[in-house]
């Protein structure tokens, strides 16, 4: 019993496995997981066969298919004829197999028949030796999510993995978003920034923002949303966002990163976000705590605007503010709730159309303020300051970790966390209220609940 349990085994997998050859000669349209509407009336059907010529002598190789090797015999052939006028089959390819002393036969059943009641059937014919369908199998490889970027310097990014951004543009790149970038002026003639700058204003005077004061502001407008698929460079964190230049800061030097800016001029540039109804506001400075800006900033909250951030050592503005979402970076120590995202050697723009490397919390408050317009571009409703903490789940306390370290935001984890929180307050909904079909009710109300 057990070898001839071993031989069904056997039989089952040889034909199985022959079978791909009967597939490969059909179209490639029309497949499923499953199989194809053609393989769901076929079936392989295997017969006795002894072999009609002896075998070569030893050591000779001998050809196993056709020619003077191993062949259907005629009583398996007749056998097989006989069975497929009994039971309404075609056949449609055949092969004889050596090693298992069988005949193998694909068919196909034409009279409509189901499958399963033909197999059924031919279990219980004695001249049949298997009878199974005719299965599908696949390769394991499964194709890769990750969009295929073409920007040449993609590759340098190492940010962007580390944060879910590739898997998160699969749902989210930012559409209809519009982001405050409070900072330096911003070079707009670069070309990895066309048609991603929607407005912008100084509020420095004189010629504080002339072309040479434009290197912090730009850095930071190529990491939120720098054109994807373009050719040119790099990949904005939320490519498709809409991008409105707040300048309030200048360069202190003509080459260097290094910017400040004042309470006048910070407060003129948060007034002028407030009113111009911006959901996101970046605030890649730190400073001293200044109540003039406090009060614009809680203004701003109180609204629903969502601000950002840049961890500073003093604690200071803005992020000393209840409601600031707080932005380090995640190769030091990061403070309890504040958000860790790489900030290390991060590939962004520079004026005139180049392109370095920017280290500091600088980065990680523009890398987190992208990461925010993915959320607000998928919410179905406002998102509020909480409901952004909630759903990027910041570390509790203050740890130290690395740019793969779990700490670091995951823009994909959240929109997961997003749309598995819809999920539920449109069952909540229809629960309570009858037909919530797109959840009608809660158009308008906050996400703060999640």
């Amino acid at each position: 019993m057990r070898a001839c349990a071993q031989r069904l085994l056997c039989l089952a997998l040889a034909c199985a496995a022959a079978a791909v050859n009967v597939r490969a000669a059909e179209p490639a349209g029309g497949k499923t997981a499953t199989a194809s509407a053609s393989a769901l009336t076929r079936i392989v059907v295997a017969f006795a066969n002894e072999p009609r010529s002896a075998p070569g002598p030893a050591g000779s190789t001998g050809r196993r298919y056709g020619g003077d090797g191993y062949r259907v015999s005629q009583s398996a052939g007749q056998t097989a004829r006989r069975v497929a006028s009994e039971y309404a089959l075609r056949e449609v390819a055949s092969w004889p197999i050596r090693e298992l002393a069988v005949h193998c036969v694909v068919f196909e059943i034409v009279n409509g028949r189901p499958a399963a009641d033909v197999l059924a059937a031919l279990a219980h014919d004695p001249r049949v030796a298997l009878a199974q369908p005719l299965n599908e199998f696949h390769t394991l490889t499964a194709p890769s999510p990750v969009p295929a970027y073409n920007d040449p310097l993609y590759d340098l990014q190492t940010n962007l993995p580390a944060l879910g951004i590739p898997d998160a543009h699969l749902r989210a790149q930012g559409e209809g978003v519009r982001v405050a970038l409070i900072d330096t002026a911003v070079d707009a003639r670069h070309p990895d920034l066309a048609g991603r700058i929607a407005h912008s204003r100084s509020f420095i005077g004189g010629n504080r923002g002339s072309d040479g004061s434009q290197r912090h502001g730009t850095a930071m407008a190529g990491i939120i949303a720098a054109v994807a698929d373009n050719h040119i460079g790099i990949v904005g964190i939320a490519p498709r966002a809409q991008l409105e230049v707040f300048e309030a800061c200048w360069q202190l030097a003509p080459d260097g990163d290094a910017a400040a800016c004042n309470t006048f001029t910070l407060a003129r540039a948060l007034a002028a976000a407030l009113e111009s109804g911006v959901p996101l506001v970046n605030l890649s400075v730190a400073g001293p705590a200044d109540a003039l800006l406090a009060a614009l900033v809680q203004t701003g909250l109180k609204r629903g605007v969502v601000f950002v951030g840049a961890v500073d050592a003093q604690g200071g503005f803005p992020t000393a503010i209840p409601g600031v979402i707080a932005a380090a970076g995640s190769e030091s120590v990061v403070p309890p709730g504040a958000l860790a995202a790489p900030a290390r050697h991060v590939m962004t723009l520079r004026p005139g159309a180049q392109y370095d490397f920017e280290s500091g919390s600088s980065v990680a408050a523009a890398e987190i303020t992208g990461v925010i317009a993915l959320l607000i571009s998928a919410a179905p409703a406002r998102l509020t300051s909480d409901a952004v903490l909630s759903l990027l789940k910041p570390a509790p306390t203050a740890v130290s970790v690395t740019a793969a370290d779990a700490g670091v935001v995951n823009a994909a984890a959240a929109l997961a966390r997003l749309d598995l929180a819809r999920r539920r307050t449109c069952a909540a909904a229809r629960s309570g209220a009858g037909d919530a079909a797109g959840c009608p009710a809660l158009a308008g109300r906050p996400l703060d609940g999640l």
